[in-house]
């Protein structure tokens, strides 16, 4: 499915609001807001060594619809309360969790499970910035030399993926 949505950015205040759905998080007149198409993602990804995940976004609308029920989801945003089991990663927008070994057995535990057969996700608000890196560092996870984590998630799930140069540098530096 492939639903677009505009959404106001404020960096600066690190908020983000519907455009026209919803008032203003951000009235500061000096900072700067940018408008996304944002895209709502139930995306399978397939890992460099063959493992899936499903990369989500939530949906204000109906953040729990699926065709098939996960197992389990890794959530990065404190938004996501699903009635099956999952965990959540302390994690800001447009940032990096400020526990990198938490993010580490996180995503090991997410691998374990997609191996052993479960269906699992990931997720934070778009879909793009926190689970574009969190997908990256699976992708390194899975042998996917960390120097090309980045472009290869954004070829082989959504050019939109990892965000900020700071999330980038996150994927570099991850050791897993």
């Amino acid at each position: 499915m492939f639903e677009l949505r505009a959404v106001i950015v404020c960096a600066e205040c690190q908020v983000h609001w519907y455009d026209g759905q919803q008032p203003a998080k951000c009235v500061v007149s000096d900072h700067v807001h940018q408008i996304f198409e944002m895209h709502r993602h139930r995306s399978i990804v397939s890992l460099p060594d063959g493992t899936q995940v499903t990369a989500v976004s939530f949906d204000d609308m109906d953040p729990y619809a699926r065709d098939e029920l996960p197992d389990y989801g890794l959530y990065l945003d404190e938004r996501w309360q699903p009635p099956w089991t999952h965990d959540h990663i302390e994690w800001p927008d447009f940032g990096v969790p400020d526990n990198p070994a938490q993010l580490a057995g996180a995503l090991r535990s997410l691998l374990d499970r997609a191996r052993a057969g479960e269906r699992v996700e990931v997720g934070c608000l778009g879909g793009h910035g926190r689970t574009g890196t969190a997908l990256a560092c699976l992708a390194v996870l899975c042998g996917q030399p960390p120097d090309t984590a980045v472009d290869w998630i954004r070829a082989n799930y959504c050019t939109h993926a990892v965000e900020t140069p700071v999330q980038q540098a996150f994927v570099l530096d991850f050791k897993g």
